[in-house]
């Protein structure tokens, strides 16, 4: 018996609606309607119609001079969401212990689209910290966090995604050339662990490791942050086997088998090299 395929609903308002939240979400000094019709492309009529029914939802409020900033509703949706998140849940003690271990923060990101996105973040005790904020976006090709996502997609899927991407320099440390962010994607995928040595904010450093799921795909990753006054190169190389170690505890955690990856010649290459490189799988492809 054939089965009917899934019916779909083009809803053209609502995702109009959806579309200009996402514009807010982008923008923190927030937008004016003016602002809103020019990104979208939209009739600034139509735009103030949206965004008054938007505000009347909780979702925008809007400041005495005509500026749209997110709303309460938006933090609640986002706050219920994160809540929902498995990884996030089954990751937090993890995520704890290498916090205390390291004294510095610690992030969890997931991929979204182009971006790697905090989904949790522990601060570090020491008075000089990171800023950074649960729910913000970042590149990925100048990130820890979005490098090791990159590194471990197949090689199909890579080269798909990185035409899309802009390769443009936060720093001056920040790998702007395809040909060299290959090559570093990788060394990135050889090592289980990928650096971000200034490349998109100066005078940070990060490290970060891959987040494997019950299906073998990397599409999380978790990273310690630090100042480049307490993460010399030295440091750094000490870090990476306890962030790999705290990404394979949770991808054990999400379901990811271990032991039946490294037996799949398909999908596994060599562990990387590190004191605890026979836990540690140094590519795990899908």
């Amino acid at each position: 018996m054939t089965k009917n395929p899934k019916r779909t609903y083009n809803i053209t308002a609502l995702q109009r609606g959806l579309k200009l939240l996402n514009l807010f979400a982008k923008a923190e000094g927030g937008l004016t309607a003016t602002q809103v019709a020019k990104l979208s492309g939209l009739p600034t009529s139509t735009v103030h119609r949206f965004l008054v029914n938007l505000e009347s939802g909780g979702f925008l409020n809007s400041s005495s001079h005509g500026t749209f900033h997110l709303g309460i509703a938006c933090f609640a949706v986002g706050q219920a969401a994160l809540g929902h998140l498995d990884i996030r849940r089954l990751s937090l003690p993890y995520l704890q212990e290498l916090n205390q271990r390291t004294r510095e923060t610690i992030h969890l990101t997931i991929r979204h689209d182009l971006t790697a996105v905090y989904v949790e973040k522990l601060d570090s005790p020491e008075p000089v910290r990171i800023y950074s904020r649960i729910g913000a976006a970042v590149p990925l090709h100048c990130t820890a966090v979005g490098k090791v996502m990159l590194a471990y997609m197949s090689l199909e899927d890579q080269a798909a995604m990185l035409t899309k991407l802009d390769l443009k320099r936060a720093t001056q440390n920040t790998i702007s050339n395809l040909q060299e962010l290959q090559n570093h994607l990788q060394r990135v995928r050889r090592n289980g662990y990928a650096w971000d040595l200034e490349e998109n904010e100066v005078h940070i450093r990060c490290v970060a490791a891959p987040i494997w799921d019950h299906t073998g795909a990397v599409n999380a990753s978790l990273s310690i942050t630090g100042p480049v006054v307490r993460m010399p190169m030295a440091r750094m190389r000490q870090l990476a086997p306890l962030v790999q170690q705290a990404g394979l505890k949770i991808s054990r955690e999400l379901g990811f088998q271990i032991a039946a990856a490294q037996n799949d010649k398909n999908s596994l290459s060599k562990p990387a090299a590190s004191p605890s490189a026979t836990a540690i799988p140094a590519a795990a492809s899908r």
